[in-house]
């Protein structure tokens, strides 16, 4: 039998299988036998390609955080370019939440996230941040980044009002919050982020 010109199984596809299952069901979810099953191939050909779970979570991180528009650096507007790269990395989180926990755990080479690291940094540096500071307010805005990705705040109060009546007095109309919550989430996220902006042109202020 000939070969096949295009290769049955590379590497971008099996990570593009995990992040369908980890966007399904879970980071859990990922095992050789999981995967070789969704490509339709044998378990062992998987490490031809990944040597291990680390290694392929890893990638699958990285997949997402290529989808972090970077194009907005550099800009002598720092503030404008930060809100808007801010934006779409919380774009990109939202599309996979539950890759974030991931993002915590960084184990090995991650090219994408060298890549946004070095943008942001060679960004704020370029529009005369100080090189500290900038490493400071590119570490300040990851964890807010991702701390908001992490799950919704409105979705977390039940929807029945007979649960706040006797004893959260100050929580009268929390059960309408679940029923608003990506205005309500999408809006937190907006004030957050200019009260962040706001702080961050007065600091740079006093570092001049």
């Amino acid at each position: 039998m000939a070969r096949p010109r295009t290769p049955l199984l590379n590497r971008d596809r099996i990570v593009a299988a995990a992040l369908a299952l980890v966007d399904a069901e879970g980071l859990e979810a990922v095992s050789t036998r999981r995967l070789a099953a969704a490509l339709g191939v044998s378990g062992p050909s998987l490490y031809n390609h990944v040597a291990t779970k680390d290694e392929l979570i890893d990638a699958v991180v990285d997949a997402v955080l290529g989808e972090v528009d970077l194009s907005m650096f550099p800009d002598p507007d720092w503030r404008a370019a930060l809100a808007a790269w801010a934006r779409s990395y919380r774009a990109a989180l939202a599309a996979h939440p539950r890759i974030v926990p991931a993002l915590a755990q960084s184990r090995g080479h991650r090219p994408n996230a060298l890549r946004l690291a070095d943008a942001v940094f060679g960004g704020l540096v370029s529009a005369g941040w100080p090189r500290r500071e900038a490493t400071r307010v590119g570490a300040l805005m990851r964890y807010f980044i991702t701390g908001s990705a992490l799950g919704s705040f409105a979705a977390s109060f039940p929807a029945d009002a007979t649960v706040y009546a006797a004893d959260y007095p100050h929580l009268s109309e929390a059960h309408l919050l679940a029923e608003r919550q990506q205005e309500i989430d999408e809006s937190a996220f907006t004030t957050g982020l200019e009260a962040l902006l706001d702080g961050l042109e007065l600091r740079l202020t006093r570092c001049r």
